[in-house]
């Protein structure tokens, strides 16, 4: 029997670059990038470059204030603390920068013939490149100062800082390759509105802590002394141990300053195994996003009480675009949020009144601002549908719906708890009305300004760019003037309310007279908005596409 003879062509395999080409590749990738969006418009070269500097000013100055504080009881430990505040920042960086920063995105990579290791080094180096490292190198600098003291002191600070420093960049990087899938999915941009809505409510609360522990600054001058209990266990926390080793050496303990600095190089020896294992991972790992899914026909059971025709149908599309959109959720829990916050601070700080709750129906009436905007280049299917004068009433009251069926709500619910904690249940009533007069106001004008003044938002569905580079003139305009122009509508309820708290008189009046003023107002806007919707289609399609 004859041997088989084998035919066809030999597949030729990938070859794979060396170490070194990938990691100079991915270095020089992140100076394109830099270079790259700098270039895009003088206007975001001019907000980086200052944004920058303030950034490594304040820094200096915090450093500074930290070196000053060398020599009083506790300055090591509010170095401790500094650093402990910078390893949280840093661990939760990629949820806010994750869809803004495309070199923290490693799934851009997995189909180039790519080993972990040289992916791994490559992207270190690149991630250290950039303003925010050298903001924490002169942080952690201020921190090792405010306790060293002595030779030994720079010794271990020379040894930890910059420790510390990649320390801190790994381990943002570690935490954006190991959650890659969930922060590029709606769901990981959806946990990154709720966190910083979560982040900026911690914020406040940790102002209001330090305010009761310390008191108000220039009260009792520098006493770091309530610092001390926290800063103890904190210390020995990598990579915070890495810093306060030049307070340990300063104080002759070399041994536990050789530990503290052994703890954080092991770390670091664990993250830089938790990254490699996550960057295989993905390079190994099929996309779910990409693969067919059945899906069934969604039921439309449950949007049965929407009014019929046109209106119905965009208040749907609007309701669902506010939940699936992470721009449009992003603004309706930001504006929900400001109002959380404003109620809880004038509570905690004794200046509360329930009156605060017409900040919620002015912020939510707003988001009718930019409506078209919103829509982005899909605008041209909703303008190829706005035939008559009624089309585009239709379509504008049925927005306007759809930030009356949650705004109305939630205006409501927070409302009750707030008049609860202030006691105030007589003005409840009035309260409700004011808010009800701004909402229909804010409604008003965010229908006009959507019509006359639309602004290009980008098509990445990322939160953290609300506009296309050159336009922050309009969106400055949208902001403030519809803000000032909704203020400034409601003033004859404001009004009228004012008289009656300041002279006795009868106040419940308001609750009936906000609605309906409310209503007539977003009426007339409404209808104004329509009337110059047709004529100004050309020129929103021109303003919505992204540049």
């Amino acid at each position: 029997m004859s041997s088989p003879q084998t035919t066809g062509v030999r597949a030729v395999p990938t070859p794979v670059p060396d170490g070194r080409t990938v990691v100079r590749a991915l270095v020089a990738l992140k100076l394109r990038l830099l270079r790259n969006g700098l270039r895009r418009s003088p206007g975001r070269t001019a907000v980086y470059v200052i944004g920058a500097v303030i950034g490594l000013l304040f820094a200096a100055l915090v450093a500074l204030g930290m070196a000053l504080l060398n020599g009083h009881d506790g300055a090591g430990d509010a170095g401790v603390m500094l650093t402990g505040v910078l390893a949280i920042g840093w661990a939760a960086l990629p949820l806010f920068l994750f869809a803004s920063d495309e070199s923290s995105d490693p799934t851009r990579l997995t189909m180039l013939p790519l080993r972990p290791g040289p992916l791994l080094r490559g992207s270190l180096l690149a991630a250290l490149i950039g303003p925010g490292p050298l903001v924490a190198l002169v942080l952690l600098t201020g921190a090792a100062l405010s306790g060293a003291d002595g030779a030994a002191s720079a010794v271990a600070a020379l040894a930890g800082v910059p420790l510390a420093v990649v320390c801190l960049v790994t381990l943002s990087r570690s935490v954006a390759a190991g959650n890659a899938r969930l922060l590029s999915s709606r769901r990981g941009k959806d946990f990154a509105i709720f966190g910083g809505l979560l982040f900026a409510l911690l914020v406040q609360i940790a102002n209001l802590g330090s305010q009761s522990v310390f008191g108000k600054p220039g009260e009792h001058g520098v006493d770091l002394s309530p610092l001390a209990p926290i800063a103890s266990v904190l210390r020995w926390v990598p990579p915070v141990s890495a810093v306060d080793a030049a307070r340990t050496a300063g104080e002759g303990r070399y041994g536990l300053a050789l530990l503290q600095l052994a703890t954080t190089a092991a770390l670091l020896a664990l993250l830089f195994r938790w990254w490699r294992a996550s960057l295989q991972q993905l390079m190994v790992t099929a996309d779910a996003s990409t693969l067919e899914v059945a899906r069934g026909v969604q039921s439309s059971r449950g949007w049965r009480f929407l009014p019929e025709g046109r209106t119905g149908a965009v208040m749907q599309r609007h309701l669902r675009y506010a939940w699936r959109e992470p721009r449009a959720k992003a603004a309706v829990f930001t504006s929900i949020g400001m109002t959380v916050v404003l109620c809880v601070l004038s509570v905690v700080q004794g200046w509360s009144t329930v009156y605060l709750i017409a900040a919620t129906g002015l912020f939510l009436g707003l988001q009718m601002v930019n409506l078209f905007g919103m829509d982005g280049s899909a605008f041209w299917m909703v303008a190829a549908t706005l035939l008559t004068p009624t089309d585009a009433r239709d379509e504008l009251r049925g927005r306007a719906y759809a930030v009356l069926s949650y705004a109305v709500p939630v205006t409501l619910v927070l409302a009750v708890p707030l008049a609860g904690v202030t006691g105030d249940w007589a003005g409840l009533a009035p309260a409700v009305g004011l808010a009800f007069a701004l909402l229909g106001c804010g409604i008003a004008i965010g229908a006009v300004f959507s019509v006359l003044t639309p602004y290009t938002m980008p098509a990445d569905s990322s939160p953290m760019r609300n506009a296309a580079p050159g336009q922050s003139g309009l969106v400055m305009l949208n902001s403030f003037g519809s803000m000032f122009g909704a203020a400034l509508l409601g003033a004859p309820v404001a009004g009228y309310l004012g008289w009656a708290l300041v002279t006795d008189g009868p106040a419940w009046p308001v609750l009936l007279l906000g609605p309906l003023y409310g209503v007539l107002v977003a009426f007339l806007g409404l209808r104004l908005a329509a009337g110059r919707l047709l004529e100004r289609i050309p020129e929103i399609l021109a303003k919505t596409v992204e540049r």
